[in-house]
C-alpha cells in the first residue's frame, strides 16, 4: 500500500516464501542467479536517438529509433543498434567501439541524420561517418582531441559537438582545454565557442539558422549552475554574438531543446524543482517534481514534442518517474498509461515516443509507445530471460527518520527464494547501498545484481541518502559541504530503521558502495559501530588525493560537497578515511579498476595497506582493462564471487570444501 506521498508502508514481518526445502540460513540460499548469470544477463542500455528522416525502404510511420548497447562479453564494446524498416540492426559489428570519455563519463558519443551514422570510435576517438550500410570511415585525423554530443548541420556539411583538446604529452598535468566545435565531413574543425570551462548540448534551430548551448564554469557542477546562450549562424557558418538567455551561478539549467515552430525550451530549477520552461514566457507547467536529472553524461532527454503544441514527457515525482502529455498553451497534463517506474530516457517521433524504462519487475529496456492507440513495443531489453518471479524480490519505497529532524528516501528488497525458507528464530543479513554520484539516485528498476543478493537470503536496503536526485533541489543541497557526514547519516539510520523493524540481523549489517559510496562505506565504518562489515567498489578514500588526481570535470566538486581549498585542509582530514585507519576494525573488501582515471587505484590500494598493517582482516580484488564502473564479464563474475565469499567466510556460512575465489589477509584459518 501507498500512502499520500506514494511511499510503500511495508509491513513488520516478511511473508516466508514457499518452502520446498528444509530450514536454511539466510545468506546461504541455493539461488539461480549466479554471477555468470548477472554478468551474461545484463546488456547495458542507453543513449536513444531517432532518425526523422525515413529510409526509402521503411514505412513512412516508422522513422528508424537507435540506441546503445552494451557487450559484456567483447571487453564491454558498446555498439548501435537501430529498429528500421522493422528488422532490430546492427550497423556497428566489432571491433567499432561506440564511445567517448569526454568528462570522462562520456555519453552523447553518436548522431544519425538521413540515415548516416556519425559517431566516435573508443579506440582512437576519432570521428567515423557511415552511410547506410556501407562501411564506417573515420573523417578527422588521429589525436588527443575527444568529441561528443553531436548535433548534424546538414546545412553545412558538418557535425557541431564538445569538443574536449587534451595535451599532446599524457602526462602533463595541464587541463583539457573545451570547446563547441564545428566538425566537417572533411574533418576540418572550427571553434565556434570557447572561453568557457565547459560546454554542452548544443541545439540546431529547426530552421539551422540558431544554435543554442549550456556553459558552466568552475568551481561549479552543471548542477549548481550553468549558462544558456544562444548565437544566430553567419553565412560564414561562424557563430554572431551570443546572449545569455537564463541561468547564473545558482541556476541549473539543463536539456535545451527547439520546439518545431521555432521556440526555445529549457529545464530549469529555479523554482527549486528542474521545470520546463519556454524561452520568455517562464515555466510551462510549475510543479514539485524533477523534469530533469543531472548532467553526468551527454545527450540525455526527458522530454520531447509531438507538435509545436504538445510536449511529451517524463518527470519524477517522490523518487518514481511518470509519463505525460503537457499542453504548452495551459501547463495540462494528461497521464499516458505505461507500466514503468524509472524512464531514464525520452525521444519523441512522429505519433510515437520511444523510451528506455524499467520496473520493479521489467529490466531497463527500449520500448515505442504509440501516442494515438497507447500500443507498447519492446525493441530490446537488457536482461532476455529473466529467472521466475519466485526468485524475485520487489522493493518497497520506504521513508524513515534520519539525523537532525531529516527523512531519508530508500528501496527495500526484501530476501525472496520460492524454494526455501530460514528458519523461524533467524533474521536476515542485510546489505545497505549508498549509491555513487553522490549527485546521483537509487532507483527501483529489476536489476540481477540486487536480486543475486535477494535470492540468496539477503535484505537490501538502496537508500536515496539527502543529496540525492528526485526530490528537488533542496534535498539535493542536503549534501552541500556536507560530503562524508549527511549520506552516512542516512545509511546508518537506514540500517537501525532495519533493525527496530525486525527486518534484519544487527549482529550482520553489511555496507557497500562504489565511487563516492565507497566513502559512505568508509565513513560509515570509521566512525560509527553499527555495521559488521564493508564493501568499496572502487571508493573515495582520500580527499586531498582525489582533488589532486582528479579529471577536469570533477576536479572542484570537493568545493560543493566539502569546502573551497585552500582553507579547509582540515575538514578534507576529518572527511578523508584514510587518516582514520585507526578506527576502523570492521573487515573490508575492496575492488578497483587498474584503468580507473575518476578514482584512481592508489586510493583502493593505500587503504588496503593500512588495514593489512593493523590486522584488520581485508581482501583485495583488482581488475586490469577496468576503468570507473566495470564492463567486462568475467570482471562482474570476479568481483561478485569474491563478495559474496567474503561476507559468508566472515559470518561463518561459507562451504569449505569450495576454493576460495579471494586471498583475505589477516584472517585465521
Amino acid at each position: 500500500m501507498r500512502d499520500e506521498r506514494g511511499y510503500y508502508r511495508i509491513p513488520l514481518s516478511i511473508s516466508p516464501p514457499t518452502m520446498t526445502l528444509p530450514a536454511t540460513r539466510f545468506g546461504t540460499w541455493p539461488s539461480p542467479i549466479g554471477a555468470a548469470v548477472v554478468a551474461a544477463g545484463a546488456t547495458p542500455l542507453s543513449s536513444l536517438a531517432i532518425d526523422a528522416y525515413a529510409y526509402a525502404d521503411a514505412d513512412a510511420d516508422a522513422d528508424a529509433i537507435y540506441w546503445l548497447a552494451g557487450r559484456a562479453s567483447e571487453a564491454g564494446r558498446t555498439t548501435v543498434q537501430r529498429l528500421r524498416a522493422g528488422r532490430i540492426e546492427e550497423p556497428t559489428p566489432a571491433p567499432l567501439n561506440v564511445r567517448t570519455r569526454v568528462h570522462e563519463y562520456g555519453g552523447g558519443a553518436y548522431a544519425v541524420d538521413g540515415g548516416t551514422l556519425f559517431f566516435s570510435h573508443h579506440a582512437d576517438n576519432r570521428l567515423y561517418r557511415q552511410e547506410g550500410d556501407a562501411e564506417a570511415v573515420a573523417f578527422t585525423a588521429p589525436g588527443p582531441q575527444r568529441f561528443a554530443d553531436f548535433v548534424v548541420d546538414r546545412a553545412r556539411s558538418r557535425l557541431i559537438a564538445v569538443r574536449e583538446q587534451h595535451p599532446d604529452d599524457p602526462a602533463s598535468h595541464e587541463q583539457p582545454v573545451n570547446t563547441l566545435c564545428a566538425v566537417g565531413f572533411d574533418g576540418v574543425e572550427t571553434v565556434l565557442a570557447g572561453g568557457h570551462d565547459f560546454y554542452s548540448s548544443p541545439r540546431l534551430s529547426p530552421d539551422g539558422r540558431r544554435l543554442a548551448w549550456l556553459t558552466w564554469d568552475h568551481p561549479r557542477m552543471p548542477w549548481q549552475g550553468t549558462e544558456l546562450w544562444l548565437a544566430d549562424i553567419l553565412d560564414d557558418g561562424t557563430l554572431g554574438t551570443p546572449a545569455l538567455v537564463a541561468g547564473g551561478a545558482d541556476e541549473a539549467i539543463c536539456q535545451p531543446e527547439w520546439a518545431p515552430d521555432g521556440r526555445l525550451y529549457f529545464v530549469t530549477d529555479r523554482s527549486g524543482w528542474w521545470n520546463i520552461h519556454r524561452q520568455g514566457h517562464g515555466a510551462v507547467c510549475a510543479m514539485e517534481a524533477e523534469f530533469a536529472g543531472p548532467h553526468w553524461v551527454f545527450g540525455n532527454a526527458m522530454y520531447g514534442f509531438s507538435s509545436a503544441t504538445e510536449i511529451v514527457c517524463t518527470y519524477i515525482d517522490q523518487g518514481v518517474s511518470r509519463l505525460a502529455r503537457l499542453a504548452v498553451a495551459d501547463g495540462t497534463l494528461t497521464p499516458i498509461d505505461n507500466p514503468y517506474e524509472e524512464i531514464r530516457e525520452l525521444r519523441a517521433g512522429a505519433g510515437f515516443i520511444a523510451v528506455l524504462a524499467g520496473s520493479p519487475t521489467i529490466a531497463a529496456e527500449i520500448a515505442r509507445i504509440d501516442l494515438a492507440t497507447g500500443a507498447r513495443t519492446v525493441l530490446a531489453r537488457s536482461i532476455e530471460s529473466l529467472p521466475d518471479v519466485g526468485y524475485l524480490s520487489v522493493p518497497h519505497s520506504v521513508s524513515y527518520p534520519s539525523e537532525n529532524g531529516r527523512t531519508a528516501h530508500a528501496f527495500y528488497y526484501p530476501p525472496k527464494n520460492r524454494d526455501v525458507t530460514a528458519p523461524a528464530e533467524e533474521k536476515p543479513p542485510a546489505i545497505v547501498i549508498g549509491h555513487g554520484g553522490p549527485t546521483s539516485m537509487a532507483t527501483s528498476t529489476l536489476k540481477l545484481a540486487t536480486q543475486f543478493w535477494t535470492s540468496r537470503g539477503f535484505g537490501v536496503l538502496d537508500v536515496n541518502y539527502g543529496g540525492s536526485t528526485g526530490f528537488g533541489r533542496a534535498y539535493r543541497d542536503l549534501l552541500r559541504g556536507q560530503w562524508g557526514v549527511v549520506d552516512v547519516e542516512d545509511c546508518v539510520a537506514g540500517a537501525r530503521w532495519l533493525v527496530d523493524q525486525g527486518l534484519a540481523d544487527d549482529a550482520r549489517l553489511i555496507i557497500r558502495g562504489s565511487s563516492a559510496g565507497g566513502l559512505t562505506v568508509l565513513n560509515a565504518l570509521a566512525f560509527h559501530d553499527v555495521f559488521k562489515l564493508g564493501a568499496s567498489y572502487y571508493g573515495v578514500a582520500d580527499l586531498q588525493g582525489l582533488d589532486d588526481d582528479s579529471h577536469k570535470f570533477e576536479s572542484h566538486y570537493t568545493d560543493y560537497l566539502i569546502a573551497p581549498q585552500p582553507g579547509a585542509q582540515q575538514l578534507y582530514l576529518e572527511r578523508s578515511p584514510i587518516h582514520h585507519t585507526d578506527k576502523l576494525a570492521c573487515p573490508m573488501i575492496f575492488f578497483q579498476g587498474l584503468d580507473d582515471k575518476v578514482v584512481p587505484p592508489q586510493q583502493s590500494e593505500a587503504m588496503v595497506q593500512a588495514l593489512q598493517e593493523r590486522g584488520v582482516p581485508v581482501a583485495y580484488v583488482p581488475l586490469e582493462g577496468e576503468g570507473h564502473g566495470f564492463r567486462k564479464g568475467d570482471s562482474v563474475v570476479r568481483a561478485l564471487e569474491a563478495e559474496l565469499y567474503f561476507y559468508l567466510r566472515l559470518f561463518g556460512l561459507h562451504d569449505p570444501a569450495q576454493p576460495a575465489p579471494v586471498r583475505i589477509d589477516n584472517l585465521a584459518a
